[in-house]
Order: structure tokens, then C-alpha cells, then sequence
């Protein structure tokens, strides 16, 4: 139906990639498996903006919006004073505790956002590359002392108890079937970094004094320290490693540390076997690091595991840099997650620009390479799917302002039923487009958030007794919304990943849109594999809606599988004709706010998946 662009050439994707199932976890609010290893007022990122006497580890069930004592003795402001100082406790072992509960899921890919030590709640400004964060294993006190014993020097590493606990989890997910990507962030360090410690109270003496890039010398004349160096987007914070003289790599020092951390976590005891190591990378603002360090580290990493999965953090058109750098795939902001939301959650786009938008972008890539891009449509980065529909209208391509925090007239509820049906419509997306689902943790679950922090709640659990959400950050007056793990919506995930888990067509065929139309808000796609052909049809509007398109000798009958509504009467009812001109019309239409997948029957024994006898 619609034209598409000469692909590019890309790395080969490793063969599981396709048939990935991605979970993104993000530690310290994942789940508290061990309450002895809790973060201290000691271990926070700024602690002398908090009160030590009054600081406690925040309870995990409590409104988010409800403020402990420490954080009103900061200030009044919910935003400014108090909630990035907080910590729940998030760990490993909550994670490996509920591993059970991402297996019933049917995820078989896990991505961890950054799990090395770092003060933050979010680790994305490290201390260390080569030691898990001491906070998240069962001893962070005896992991301290050991990392403070240790230098530069890899041979000087050990195993700390964090540590060890991370492969006992890498082993673990891996008995499940599990792959496991961690977050690789080679940009930048956090001011706590080993180096950036000495280079800040050595200066020109210290050793890594060319591992970042110095802005201002200290003025002796003067009380100040005038010091400075160079912050990710001007954040002293976050200080940028330099980059060669010539700009197109890393500098050799930290570019040597790099390739020493991707070979200790990758081939943990150096047997020549990564089995017992991660499964790849999710590498942080990957271009803003030069193309020349991604190539040499890609050569690294596939001569360790020629199966490792490298994945970009990159919100564009990815395709030119991700040849040239060696990546496996992206994010796919680009590719599903900004097209999808400017469709069935702003219209701003119509269902025709949504179909030209997913036509190109899918096959600006080889098939091999667009079926395994992480097809997301919310992050850490992002206000949650919920909440993106509770304020359609707002979202401008996610833009970071979309919150309470910035706005007053984002709506900080929990979603209807409305939108309810427009998750799952985007879930049934997920599951039946072109490359591989990713479902950021508590998606399932039915968690709202607004952007950055309000996204970062602690995951609602099935079994705890969480306080409802009353109280709003800009102290406006809102309804009580009950907080509580959506069974319902859980199982609909469940059945969602499991078509697709279930079906080769889904994730490795080829995809043409059938029929778009902006009037009607609906369109229709084919996924086709090895002679089966599987149809899934969109109605956005608040209509029941026919869909007609021509079919190339299509004379076998379209039966259906699945529905977002998960309803055995809507799918029984869609009794599919298909007339002597050839196209095919509905007796019954797609019923409103609904995607409908069918199968083109080739035998007799096809039946709806999850649905009741």
C-alpha cells in the first residue's frame, strides 16, 4: 500500500532477539526483598540537605503524594524538597524473589536500569563501573570497605557480596529462560566516581586528570573554589568523560576502564564462556559518545558473546548511526512509541500518516534487524501509558514538562475505563507489530505516573495493602483513587504476550498496511511468515466501524484470535465476508476502541488464545 525506503545495514542481530519479551526493571523501586540492606541517610546522593535525625526509608504502600516528616522540614514544595531524597529499599533480591511473577508474565528479557554504585535512586551517576551498587546485595557495609581498598588496577577487583548476588540473579533469570541487558552508561560519570574524585582533589597531578575536561582553575587570590569541568547538558553533576584529541573516540584512559567493566560483566570469571555473564547492553545517550569508541567496543563485546544484544538510547531516526556505530537495535521511540502516541493517544496524527509513519520507519531497517528494535511506548524517561492517556493532548513527543510538577493543569488520576481500552489497544500493538515488546515494570500491574519522578513509584504488588492516592502535589483538591494491583489487566498482558510468544508470524514476518483511513480513525495490517498470514484491524473511534481492503487471491476464511476487549461475544460476532470483487467487509464491524487480530484459516483446529471454553 505505501512505498517505503531502501533499508539500512545494520549488525546481525543475535537470533534470540526476536522472540524478546522485554521487561524494564528499575531497582530501587522494584520490590524490597531485603530490608537489612536499606540505604542510610549516608548513602543519599545530597545528604546535607536532609535532615539525619528525621530521614527514614519511605514506605513502600504509602500515597505518593503524602510527604514524611524530613522532607516538609526541606521545604514546602513536593517536587523541590524531599522526593528525590527518597529511597524504598528496592534490591536484587526483590528481584529475584519475583521471578516467578515476570515467568507467569511470559517476559523472557529483562533490562535493568543502571544497577552499579551510585548514590542516586536512579544510578545514572556512578561511583564505580565495575562493583554493583553495595545498597542493592546483602552487605553493603562489608562492600564499602572492600571497593575503598581498591584501586584502578582490575586485578585489584573483587567479588563484593552485591556483586556476587547479581550473578546468582543472572544465573537464575538464565535457568528461566530469562536474557538479562544492563544499562551501560559511558558518557558520563557522577562526581563519587573513583577518577573523578582524585582528578577533582589532585587537579593536573592526578592521573586521570585527562579523563574529563576541565573548564575553570581555581582562582588562589580568592576564598571560592573556582574550579569547574564539563557536565552532561552543563550539569556538573554528571561530568563528561573527555573524548580523544581528534573527537572521534573516547580517551584512551576511560575508554580502557570501558572495555575492562563490559569484559568482567559479560565473561564473569573469564573462562572464554558468557554464559555465566549478561546478554547485553542498553547503552545511555548513545550518541553522544563518538561512533569510533561504539565501533572498537562492539568489536569487544561480540568477541566475548557473538549473541550479545546491544540496544541504543536514541529518541530519532536511528537507522544511519546505528549502522555505523555496530548497534543490534534502538529504543524505538522513533519507530512505534512517538508515532503510536501522536495517533491513539494525542490525534494529532491521522490512522493514514500513522500507517505511512509505521510503513517507512519499519522498513528504513532489514527485517531481520526492525523485528528485534524494543518497542516501548513508556520508560523511566517518560510519563506511564495510564497517565499519557488520562491527559491526551499534552504530550508534544514526550516532552519532559508533561507533569504536575511543571503544569497546572495535568490531571494526576488514575485512568477509566475509556483508557482503559486504549491501553490495551497499544498493548495488542505491541504484541502484533514489528518488533520486539517492551513493558516498562507496573504496566501490567495498572500504575499511573506523570513524567520524572512520578514514574518512579514503587511498584504495586498483588498481596500488599497499598493507601489510596488522595492527595495532589500542587495541594489542587482530587478524588481518592484506590491503588491496588489490576488483576484483570494483568491477565490481558499475560494473554497478549503469550500470542505473540505463540505465534512465528507476529514476530518474524514481513508487515503491509492494508487499508488506513482518517475519517473512520481505522486501520488494518498484515504480518505474513512461512505461508501464514495474520490480520489485525484498529478502530480508534467511539463508532463501530467496517473495514474493507483488497486481497490478493484471498479465499480462505479470516478467523479471530484475539481482541483487546479480551471478550469471547466481540470476537464470535466478527463473521468475516468476502466478496466476488475481492475485497473483504465486515457483517458485524469492529466494535469501538478495539483491535481485533485474526488468522487466515489454513486448518480447522485454530482457537482464540486465553480466552474461555
Amino acid at each position: 500500500m505505501l512505498a517505503a525506503p531502501a533499508a539500512a545495514q545494520l549488525a546481525e542481530p543475535p537470533d534470540w532477539a526476536a522472540d524478546a519479551l522485554w521487561y524494564q526493571v528499575f531497582p530501587e523501586r522494584f520490590r524490597n526483598g531485603d530490608p537489612r540492606n536499606d540505604p542510610t541517610w549516608a548513602s543519599l546522593e545530597f545528604p546535607d540537605v536532609v535532615p539525619e535525625s528525621l530521614w527514614a526509608r519511605s514506605v513502600w504502600t504509602a500515597d505518593w503524594y503524602a510527604r514524611q516528616r524530613w522532607e516538609e522540614a526541606i521545604g514546602p514544595d513536593f517536587y523541590e524538597h524531599g522526593v528525590f531524597h527518597r529511597r524504598y529499599g528496592g534490591d536484587l533480591q526483590g528481584v529475584l524473589d519475583t521471578l516467578p511473577y515476570l515467568d507467569s508474565l511470559g517476559v523472557n528479557a529483562l533490562y535493568f536500569n543502571p544497577v552499579f554504585y551510585a548514590p542516586s535512586l536512579h544510578k545514572y551517576d556512578a561511583a564505580s563501573f565495575h562493583h554493583i551498587d553495595p545498597y542493592f546485595g546483602p552487605d553493603p557495609e562489608g562492600d564499602l570497605a572492600q571497593i575503598a581498598r581498591e584501586t584502578a588496577d582490575p586485578t585489584t577487583w573483587g567479588w563484593t557480596a552485591a556483586d556476587s548476588l547479581f550473578l546468582h540473579l543472572l544465573e537464575a533469570a538464565h535457568a528461566r529462560g530469562m536474557r538479562v541487558v544492563i544499562d551501560g552508561v559511558f558518557n558520563h560519570t557522577g562526581t563519587r566516581f573513583f577518577a573523578f574524585e582524585d582528578f577533582r582533589a589532585s587537579r593536573e597531578d592526578s592521573p586521570y586528570w585527562d579523563w574529563y575536561l576541565p573548564l575553570a582553575a581555581d582562582d588562589p587570590a580568592t576564598p571560592e573554589d573556582e574550579f569547574d569541568w564539563q557536565g552532561w547538558w552543563d550539569y556538573r553533576g554528571l561530568p563528561v568523560f573527555a573524548d580523544n584529541a581528534h573527537g572521534t573516540d573516547l580517551h584512551s584512559g576511560p575508554k580502557a576502564y570501558v572495555f575492562a567493566i563490559t569484559r568482567r560483566w559479560m565473561d564473569p570469571d573469564g573462562d572464554g564462556d558468557p554464559s555465566d555473564g549478561i546478554d547485553g547492553w542498553r547503552l545511555d545517550v548513545a550518541e553522544e559518545v563518538p561512533v569510533g569508541f561504539w565501533q572498537d567496543w562492539h568489536a569487544l563485546v561480540r568477541s566475548i558473546n557473538p549473541e550479545a544484544y546491544t540496544v541504543a538510547e536514541v529518541w530519532g531516526d536511528a537507522t544511519d548511526f546505528l549502522d555505523e556505530g555496530g548497534f543490534t537495535a534502538t529504543k524505538n521511540y522513533f519507530g512505534f512509541a512517538i508515532p503510536t502516541e501522536a495517533f491513539l493517544i494525542d490525534g494529532r496524527i491521522g490512522a493514514e500518516q500513522y500507517a505511512q509513519n509505521l510503513t517507512e520507519r519499519t522498513a528504513a531497517y532489514p527485517l531481520e534487524s526492525a523485528r528485534v528494535l524494543m518497542n516501548l511506548i513508556d520508560s523511566h524517561d517518560t510519563d506511564r501509558v495510564a497517565s499519557m492517556l488520562v491527559n491526551a493532548g499534552m504530550q508534544a513527543n514526550f516532552d519532559r514538562e508533561v507533569s504536575p510538577r511543571y503544569s497546572e493543569v495535568y490531571d494526576p488520576r488514575a485512568p477509566n475505563a475509556a483508557e482503559r481500552d486504549l491501553q490495551r489497544m497499544i498493548a495488542v500493538l505491541q504484541a502484533t507489530l514489528v518488533g520486539a515488546p517492551m513493558l516498562y515494570y507496573g504496566t501490567e500491574a495498572g500504575m499511573w505516573g506523570a513524567d520524572d519522578p512520578d514514574d518512579r513509584k514503587p511498584m504495586v504488588w498483588p498481596g500488599l495493602t497499598y493507601t489510596d492516592e488522595c492527595l495532589d502535589p500542587r495541594g489542587q483538591e482530587r478524588a481518592c483513587d484506590p491503588v491496588a494491583f489490576d488483576g484483570d489487566l494483568f491477565d490481558f498482558y499475560q494473554q497478549a504476550l503469550a500470542l505473540r510468544r505463540n505465534t512465528p508470524a507476529l514476530r518474524y514476518g514481513t508487515f503491509e498496511v492494508l487499508a488506513a483511513a482518517d475519517a473512520a480513525e481505522t486501520l488494518a495490517f498484515a504480518r505474513r511468515h512461512e505461508g501464514e498470514e495474520w490480520i489485525v484491524m484498529l478502530n480508534r473511534s467511539d463508532a463501530v466501524q467496517r473495514i474493507r481492503f483488497g486481497q490478493r487471491g484471498a479465499d480462505a476464511p479470516l478467523v479471530p484470535i484475539f481482541t483487546s476487549r479480551g471478550e469471547v461475544a466481540d470476537i464470535a460476532s466478527l463473521n468475516v465476508t468476502i466478496p466476488d470483487e475481492g475485497s473483504v467487509s465486515f457483517s458485524n464491524a469492529i466494535p469501538p476502541r478495539t483491535v481485533v487480530v485474526f488468522r487466515r484459516a489454513t486448518q480447522a483446529d485454530v482457537r482464540p488464545y486465553g480466552l474461555d471454553e
